[in-house]
C-alpha cells in the first residue's frame, strides 16, 4: 500500500472517530466495509449513515477541515490525484424504475411567492430573500429521499421545483440570492470543461431569470459565480442583491442556475422555478381560469439510483478529455413538480396549464389521451401563449412539442368528458430529438402524468359556475410587425465536428468559445435577423439573454453533408455558397409558436430566420435601462450538457 493509501485511510479513520461520538458502533461497519465489498454485514442502512457523514452532510457532528480533506467528488471519498489507484466501492445499483407504481402521488402545486406589496392599494417594490439549500426530497412514495439543491425562503419551506414568483408588471423586485450550499456537489461535475472553480471549496451558483430583461449586472452572468456566504466570487459577481425591473410584457418565465459550466448539474440537483409576470389590466377581460384552475407544470426527466439519489453519468464519452461530461442527461423518470408521474383531480370545467420542460436535453411531444386508448382518443390544447408572451390569437392542436426550456401557455377543457374519466399526458418525442434512435418507453418515459375528472359533487366539489373561456383574441403586439424592420442580418451556425487527436465530438457556435472576443454586438432599440444554420445531427434550443425574438422562417438545406463538409473546412458561407445549399423545402412554423420567445427551435440540417427585437415588443420602447455595462449578455443553446461544453457565445450591447 503507497503512502498516498496510507494518508487517505488516515483521514477516514479519523473522520469514523467523530463520526463514532455520534453512531457508536458504526465505526467498525466503515472497517468492515472497507475489508471486503463481498461481505454484508446487514448493516446497510447503519453504513450508509456513515457515508452520509463522511460525505460532510452532516457538518455538525464532523468539523470543516475534515470535510474539505475528504471530500472531492460525489461520494465524498475520490482523491483529487489521477495517479491514485485506490479502489473505491462502487456506487449504489441504478433504480429499477419500473417497478414505481405510477400515477399515486398528487401533483403537488409549488408555493407562490408575491414579488410586490401594497400600499394605499397600489402595488409596490419589495425586496425578497431567497436560498439555496441542500435537502432531501421525496419523488415517489415508493422511493428512499433524494438528496436535491433547492431553492426556498428558508430550509424548511424550500422545494423542487422551487417556489413561484408572481411578480407585477412595471413593479421593481428586489432579491437577495444566498447560497446555503454544502461544500461539496451532491453530482459529479467535470473540471476539464471551462468551469467555475474555487479556490478552496463550495458549490459555485448564480441565478439567471431566462427570458428576463433587466440590465448586465443583473443578468445571472455565468461569471457572476459565488459559494456558500460568498466566501469565494466569480470575476463578474458585483452584489448579492439583483434588481428585476419587469418591464417586460406579461407572460411565463423562469429562473435558474447558471453558473459556468455547472448548469447541467445545478438544474438537475433541483435549482430551477417558475417566475411570471401578471398585467391584469390585460388579463382580467380575457376571463381565464384562475386560482385553484391555474395549474403550474414543470415537467423534468430523471434517473435515481437505488439509495433515491440522482443518478448523474460519472463516466465521459471520452474519458481521456472529459472524464464526467457527455453530449446529453436523459432519464426515464418522468417527474412533474417534483413528483414521478403523479396525478390530479380535476373539475368538469376548463382548466390553465402553464407548461415547461425544464429537462437538461430531453424534447418532448405531448398529447392528451384517455386511460388504455391507443392515443388517438383525447383533449387538444388551446394555446394561448409561448414562453414569455401571449399570442396575436388562440391556436387549438392535438400535439405540444417542447424544448427544453420552452413553455406553453393553454387551456385544456375538461367539461366535455363525464366523471371519473381519466386522462393521461403521454410523450412520445425520440431522443436525441428528433432523429435519435431512442424510442420513448409507453410504461415509463412514454408516459408524465395522470388526470382524474370528478364530478361538481365529488372530491372537487364546487358549485360555482364555469366563466372562464378560451378568448377569441390574444395581443396585437405578438406579430413580428409589430416592431420595426431589422437593421442587421448575421449568420450564426452551429457546428458539431469530431477532433481526431482527442477521438471526440465538439460542439460550439461559430468555431469560437465563450471566451473568445464577441462578434454579436447588436444596437440597443434595433431589431435584427438571424439566420442560424444549424450542421448537427440534434434539434438546439436557441436562447438569447434579453432580447424577445420569433422564429420566422426554417429553409432546409440542400446537400447538406457537402455544405457541412465544406464549413467544417473553412468555416466561411459565401465560399462554401449558402445561397446555393438554402434552398431546400420550407418548413412551416408551428401558428402557436409565432410569438415572442425566449427559445426557438433549430431543426438539424435547417437554415432558421429568427427575428430578434432588442427592444420592449409590447410598448416598441427601448430598454428603460443601460443595457450596454459589464459584463454584457450571452446566447446559447439551452441544451444544458451542450451549453456546458460549450455552445454559448458573449453577447455585448451597444
Amino acid at each position: 500500500m503507497g503512502p498516498r493509501k496510507n494518508q487517505q485511510l488516515g483521514v477516514l479513520l479519523v473522520a469514523a472517530v467523530f463520526v463514532a461520538a455520534a453512531v457508536g458502533n458504526s465505526v467498525v461497519v466503515v472497517a468492515a466495509a472497507r475489508d471486503g465489498p463481498g461481505k454484508n454485514y446487514d448493516l446497510d442502512h447503519t453504513l450508509e449513515t456513515v457515508m452520509s457523514m463522511l460525505s460532510c452532510k452532516s457538518e455538525s457532528l464532523i468539523p470543516s477541515y475534515i470535510c474539505s480533506v475528504i471530500g472531492k467528488s460525489r461520494w465524498g471519498w475520490a482523491s483529487d490525484d489521477p495517479n491514485d489507484d485506490l479502489t473505491l466501492d462502487p456506487p449504489p445499483s441504478l433504480l429499477d424504475s419500473a417497478n414505481l407504481t405510477k400515477y399515486v402521488d398528487e401533483l403537488p402545486q409549488m408555493p407562490k411567492i408575491l414579488g410586490y406589496g401594497f400600499r394605499d392599494g397600489l402595488p409596490v417594490p419589495i425586496n425578497l430573500t431567497i436560498g439555496m439549500y441542500n435537502k432531501t426530497w421525496q419523488f415517489h412514495r415508493d422511493m428512499p429521499p433524494t438528496p436535491v439543491f433547492v431553492y426556498g425562503q428558508s430550509s424548511d419551506t424550500a422545494t423542487f421545483p422551487g417556489p413561484t414568483i408572481v411578480a407585477r408588471q412595471n413593479v421593481p423586485l428586489f432579491v437577495t440570492w444566498e447560497n446555503h450550499l454544502p461544500d461539496t456537489h451532491i453530482l459529479p461535475w467535470d473540471p476539464t470543461v471551462d468551469t467555475a472553480k474555487p479556490n478552496t471549496t463550495g458549490v459555485p451558483t448564480v441565478v439567471h431569470l431566462h427570458g428576463g430583461a433587466m440590465p448586465p449586472e443583473f443578468d445571472g452572468s455565468a461569471f457572476a459565480w459565488f459559494t456558500a456566504d460568498f466566501r469565494e466570487r466569480g470575476p463578474a459577481w458585483r452584489q448579492a442583491t439583483y434588481w428585476y425591473p419587469n418591464v417586460q410584457a406579461p407572460g411565463n418565465l423562469w429562473y435558474h442556475d447558471h453558473a459556468l459550466g455547472l448548469t447541467r448539474e445545478n438544474l438537475l440537483a433541483g435549482l430551477l422555478a417558475a417566475y411570471v409576470i401578471e398585467k391584469p389590466d390585460l388579463e382580467t377581460p380575457m376571463n381565464l381560469p384562475c386560482d385553484p384552475h391555474d395549474l403550474y407544470l414543470v415537467i423534468a426527466d430523471r434517473r435515481f439510483y437505488s439509495n433515491g439519489s440522482i443518478f448523474m453519468n460519472s463516466t465521459g464519452v471520452a474519458p481521456s478529455v472529459h472524464p464526467q461530461w457527455q453530449p446529453e442527461y436523459f432519464g426515464e423518470v418522468m417527474t412533474v413538480n417534483g413528483k414521478a408521474w403523479p396525478f390530479v383531480n380535476v373539475q368538469r370545467r376548463r382548466y390553465r396549464l402553464r407548461i415547461l420542460n425544464a429537462s437538461n436535453a430531453r424534447y418532448l411531444s405531448i398529447t392528451l389521451s384517455l386511460s388504455n386508448s391507443s392515443g388517438s382518443a383525447g383533449l387538444p390544447f388551446h394555446v394561448i401563449g409561448s414562453d414569455s408572451s401571449y399570442l396575436l390569437n388562440p391556436v387549438t392542436v392535438s400535439k405540444l412539442v417542447l424544448s427544453p426550456a420552452e413553455i406553453f401557455d393553454v387551456i385544456v377543457d375538461f367539461s366535455v368528458l363525464p366523471p371519473e374519466t381519466e386522462i393521461e399526458m403521454l410523450n412520445s418525442a425520440p431522443y436525441p430529438f428528433p432523429n435519435g434512435n431512442n424510442q420513448t418507453n409507453s410504461t415509463l418515459d412514454g408516459k408524465v402524468m395522470k388526470f382524474v375528472v370528478k364530478a361538481l359533487n365529488g372530491t372537487l366539489d364546487n358549485d360555482m359556475p364555469d366563466k372562464s373561456k378560451v378568448p377569441e383574441h390574444g395581443v396585437p403586439y405578438a406579430s413580428v410587425t409589430a416592431v420595426p424592420l431589422p437593421t442587421m442580418t448575421r449568420i450564426i451556425t452551429l457546428f458539431e465536428h469530431f477532433n481526431n487527436e482527442s477521438q471526440t465530438t465538439l460542439l460550439d457556435i461559430n468555431r469560437l468559445s465563450l471566451h473568445d472576443k464577441a462578434t454579436e454586438t447588436p444596437k440597443s432599440g434595433t431589431t435584427e435577423l438571424w439566420q442560424v444554420i444549424n450542421l448537427t445531427g440534434d434539434n438546439h434550443p436557441l436562447h438569447l439573454h434579453l432580447a424577445s425574438f420569433q422564429a420566422v422562417k426554417m429553409q432546409q438545406l440542400n446537400d447538406s453533408d457537402t455544405f457541412t463538409n465544406c464549413m467544417l473546412e473553412n468555416n466561411n458561407t459565401i465560399t462554401c455558397n449558402l445561397d446555393k445549399h438554402a434552398i431546400g423545402p420550407e418548413l412551416p412554423v408551428p401558428e402557436h409558436e409565432k410569438a415572442w420567445k425566449n427559445v426557438v427551435k433549430l431543426p438539424p440540417a435547417y437554415v432558421t430566420t429568427v427575428l430578434v427585437a432588442f427592444r420592449l415588443v409590447e410598448t416598441n420602447q427601448p430598454y428603460p435601462f443601460d443595457v450596454t455595462t459589464y459584463p454584457g449578455y450571452v446566447y446559447h443553446c439551452h441544451i444544458l450538457d451542450h451549453e456546458d461544453n460549450a455552445m454559448i457565445r458573449p453577447l455585448i450591447m451597444t
